[in-house]
C-alpha cells in the first residue's frame, strides 16, 4: 500500500453548531460525585445530548492495570451515570474495546468499573464480540484527511454506535505520540478495530477524521474528563501521577482537549490534532475563544512535559522516521506479533512489577484519591 498523503484540512461546511463551553471544577474526594454532576450541568449536558436516544458510556482503559492518571476513575464513571440519570437519560450502556496490549475484562475489573456498572444496572457491551455488535462498512459524507487512504478497502465501524449519544470519559494526561490525549483520542478504540495501529504515522489526522465521523453517526457527543490525578510524562501508561483535583466537562471535544492542554502547560494550537480539528471547524481549539466556566484557568500552568520511554523510542523509529516506509512489512504481516509482544513485555512484565505497581501502591496509601479508589469494591479474585 502506498503511504497516505494527508489532504488539505479545509473547513467542513454544514456542521451543526457546538457549544464551546468548558466547565472546570475544583473537587475533593468528599464532594467529587456532586462536583462532576455540577460540571456536566455547567457544560450543557441537556443541550448536547438527545434525551430520546440511548447513551453510550465510553470509558478509557489505556492500561488494564489501575495506574493513577491512565484510566477512567471509578468516581468519574459513577458520577457520570448519576448525572445522566438525574437529567433524564435512562437508556445507558457501557462499551469496552480491546487493544493489542490491553485486556478489557481485566481492565474493567482492576479499575473498579464492574461493581459500579452492576450497582446501577448498566449493561457492558464489547465491540469485539459478535453477539454485542457487528463491524459494518461506513462511507463518511465528510471528506477525510487520511482514513480513506489508510483503509482503501473501506472503513468499518460498530453498528451499535449509530444513532446513539456518546459520553466520553478520558483523563488529563500526556501522550508520547500526540503530546496530550483526552476526549478526541477516546474515540480511537471504540470506532477503529484492532487494525488501528495502521494509523499511527498519521495519528493526528486520524483523530480529526474520527471526530468528523462521530458527528455524523452520534445524536450527541459529550465528555467528562478526570484531572483529580493527572498524568505527567511519557503517557498514556508510564507516567508520573500528580494530584490536580479538577474535573472538566464539555460538549466540544476540541475545546475540552485544548483547555486540558493549556492547563498542562502546552500551547493547544501547537498540538497538531487540536489545530487540525480547529481549522476544520470541528470545534474550538483557541482557548481565547472558549468560554471557560467554574474555575479561572488563566494563570494555570502545570509545566508538564512528555519525554520518552523504551517503547516510545521504538515507535518513533517505526512510525515517524524514514523507516515508516517499511511499515506495511512490519505491521501488516505476522511480524506485527513481535512488536505486540515487545510492548506487552515492556509494560506488563517489566514496568508494572518492577516500577509502576510501587507507584500505584504509594498513591493508594499516601493520597486522598488513592484512598477513595480503595473504598470502591473490587471484583472477587481481581
Amino acid at each position: 500500500m502506498k503511504l497516505p498523503e494527508p489532504k488539505n484540512p479545509t473547513k467542513i461546511v454544514g456542521l451543526p453548531h457546538v457549544d464551546s463551553t468548558v466547565a472546570v471544577v475544583k473537587t475533593t474526594p468528599a464532594t467529587v460525585l456532586d462536583d462532576v454532576q455540577r460540571a456536566m450541568d455547567l457544560a450543557g449536558l441537556r443541550k448536547a445530548l438527545d434525551i430520546k436516544a440511548p447513551t453510550i458510556l465510553k470509558d478509557n482503559i489505556s492500561w488494564h492495570f489501575p495506574f493513577p492518571g491512565a484510566n477512567t476513575t471509578p468516581w468519574q464513571l459513577e458520577a457520570a451515570i448519576l448525572g445522566l440519570k438525574k437529567n433524564g437519560f435512562s437508556d445507558l450502556s457501557c462499551v469496552q474495546n480491546k487493544t493489542v496490549v490491553t485486556d478489557a475484562f481485566k481492565g474493567e475489573d482492576l479499575n473498579k468499573f464492574t461493581s459500579i456498572l452492576k450497582k446501577y444496572q448498566i449493561p457492558t457491551l464489547f465491540n469485539f464480540k459478535d453477539g454485542d455488535m457487528k463491524w459494518i462498512d461506513y462511507r463518511p459524507r465528510t471528506p477525510l484527511l487520511v482514513l480513506d487512504q489508510i483503509f482503501p478497502d473501506g472503513i468499518k465501524i460498530p453498528d451499535y454506535f449509530l444513532g446513539k449519544n456518546i459520553l466520553h470519559l478520558p483523563t488529563v494526561k500526556c501522550h508520547i505520540y500526540t503530546t496530550t490525549t483526552g476526549a478526541m483520542k477516546n474515540a480511537f478504540g471504540g470506532l477503529l478495530a484492532t487494525y488501528r495501529h495502521y494509523t499511527h504515522s498519521w495519528i493526528h489526522e486520524t483523530l480529526v477524521d474520527l471526530l468528523a465521523i462521530q458527528k455524523e453517526i452520534h445524536t450527541g457527543i459529550f465528555a467528562v474528563m478526570d484531572g483529580t490525578t493527572a498524568g505527567n510524562g511519557p503517557g498514556p501508561r508510564t507516567m508520573y501521577p500528580e494530584e490536580k483535583n479538577v474535573i472538566l466537562a464539555s460538549a466540544d471535544q476540541v475545546a475540552i482537549d485544548a483547555v486540558a492542554a493549556k492547563m498542562m502547560g502546552f500551547d493547544p494550537l501547537g498540538i497538531k490534532y487540536i489545530n487540525l480539528a480547529h481549522e476544520r471547524g470541528l470545534g474550538c481549539g483557541d482557548v481565547r475563544e472558549i468560554k471557560v466556566v467554574g474555575e479561572d484557568i488563566r494563570g494555570i500552568d502545570w509545566k508538564f512535559s512528555v519525554g520518552d520511554n523504551g517503547a516510545s523510542l521504538v515507535g518513533d523509529l517505526l512510525w515517524f522516521s524514514p523507516l515508516r516506509k517499511f511499515q506495511n512489512l512490519f505491521f501488516r504481516t505476522p511480524l506485527v506479533n513481535f512488536f505486540i509482544f515487545g510492548s506487552e513485555a515492556y509494560h506488563d512484565y517489566y514496568r508494572w512489577p518492577f516500577k509502576d505497581r510501587r507507584t500505584f501502591n504509594k498513591w493508594r496509601k499516601q493520597t486522598q484519591w488513592g484512598k477513595l479508589f480503595d473504598s470502591y469494591p473490587s471484583v472477587e479474585g481481581s
